[in-house]
């Protein structure tokens, strides 16, 4: 049998020198192309170079747009998540921002007022505190007085309003016996405006006929003044664009003097929901915005709509001659929703809550838990409290060396300063001014 003759290995060594081959053939190619890589890399590092070189997890980008509502003291910034991470977005700006430092008092909660109200009006009468109207939901008005009585802490007499008198936004002022109750909101939502003005004589509990005003207003800055009641500024028909106008009609034991109103100098600043102070002859009139929601287009409830609102700081001075405004320190922080909110101590007006400018990153409402003092023998502003809780529209008074406020519409909590529950709670601290 002949023997099996060995195969030769020159296929196999073939194959090896080729495998070799192959490799550093591509190990070569992979070097070249890592070396053009590197390179384009680092130019893309010079063209960028003003960017985040480490990206992380959020990308700072700055302001991404401008607004008048938002103050140039805010230096705002928005973090965003890059993509593939949980959350879409994140603020780098708190949402408690705007709170300004400020002691705590020792709050005391009291009786709550019979029925919640916001943008309600009050006015204060020695002992007896009136709680006027307001909204009880933003589909339901009030349309009644409650009295409280400070010195037995009650509420202690309701007081049916005229069918036709005005809901909410009201101008209120008062002589001590008789409340004058100017224009406002007739209805819910955001129905349109009334002329129609009222006195309430709280001796007698009945209420009289007042000429009306010469174009209904929402929220109006309303005071007695050198024996006259001044109307001015609030919001026109629309309810968004600011009014000017100031009037004045001569006024004695709640019956008008003259048949009509008297124009008197414009005020610097138009808009509704400030603070409007009458103490040693003079005129102040505090805070406020321009814009507010408007009624829906076409809706047949007069659906309230957002619009673009500017909350501002601004403090406004009319003496006796009344020949110009004159422009006082501002407000620590601009702050409107406060027509009520005030009260006179020792030589001071002091202001407890209100709503500021709007979030700049989310755009939210901003509620004020803070308490103001505007010194009036310096005109300067200092804060000298926090309230229980962030609030506008509250009802302010003072009886006994306590500081007062009820009602409003208050925060979400601690650490959410956007307006949520209308509430009745009344609350009370000792100050000392």
């Amino acid at each position: 049998m002949a023997k099996t003759q060995p195969q030769p290995k020159h296929n196999s060594c073939t194959k090896f020198v080729f495998m070799i081959t192959f490799a550093c053939v591509v190990g070569l190619a992979c070097i070249i192309n890592l070396a053009s890589s590197f390179s384009l890399y680092s130019t893309y590092l010079s063209i960028t170079s003003n960017w985040v070189s480490h990206k992380p997890p959020f990308v700072i980008v700055p302001k991404i747009r401008e607004d008048p509502e938002i103050s140039n003291k805010i230096g705002d910034v928005v973090l965003k998540k890059k993509k593939g991470h949980t959350s879409d977005s994140k603020r780098h700006l708190s949402a408690t921002f705007a709170d300004l430092p400020a002691p705590d008092l020792a709050w005391e909660q009291m009786p709550s007022a019979p029925v919640p109200r916001l943008d309600g009006s009050s006015i204060q009468i020695n002992n007896l505190f009136y709680v006027i109207s307001g909204y009880g939901t933003l589909d339901y008005v009030h349309s009644h007085v409650d009295v409280f009585n400070f010195t037995d802490n009650t509420w202690c007499a309701r007081i049916d309003a005229p069918k036709y008198m005005a809901n909410s936004h009201l101008g209120v002022a008062s002589d001590g016996r008789f409340i004058y109750v100017v224009s406002g909101q007739y209805g819910p939502q955001c129905r349109s405006p009334t002329f129609v003005t009222y006195v309430l004589d709280t001796h007698t509990r009945q209420w009289l006929d007042f000429p009306p005003l010469p174009a209904p207003r929402y929220a109006p800055a309303t005071q007695l003044w050198r024996g006259r009641l001044h109307v001015m500024g609030g919001s026109k028909e629309n309810r968004h664009t600011p009014g000017l106008e100031h009037w004045s009609i001569a006024v004695k034991h709640g019956k008008a003097l003259e048949k009509n109103w008297r124009h008197e100098i414009p005020i610097p600043r138009g808009g509704p929901h400030r603070a409007c102070v009458v103490v040693d002859d003079r005129l102040f009139v505090i805070g406020g915005q321009e814009g507010d929601f408007m009624a829906k287009p076409g809706s047949p409830i007069f659906k309230c709509s957002r619009r673009n609102e500017v909350v501002y700081e601004d403090v406004y001075m009319l003496e006796g001659d009344m020949k110009e405004w004159k422009v006082l320190a501002p407000i620590p922080k601009p702050n409107s929703h406060i027509e009520c909110s005030w009260v006179i101590v020792n030589n001071s007006i002091i202001i407890t809550g209100g709503t500021t400018e709007k979030h700049p990153v989310n755009n939210r409402m901003i509620l004020v838990g803070e308490v103001f003092q505007f010194h009036l023998d310096s005109l300067t502003w200092s804060v000298i409290g926090k309230l229980p809780y962030r609030v506008k529209t509250t009802l302010a008074a003072f009886w006994d060396g306590y500081l007062y406020f009820t009602s409003g519409q208050r925060d979400r909590g601690p650490d959410n300063p956007q307006p949520m529950k209308v509430v009745g709670e009344m609350w009370r601290a000792k100050i000392n001014v």
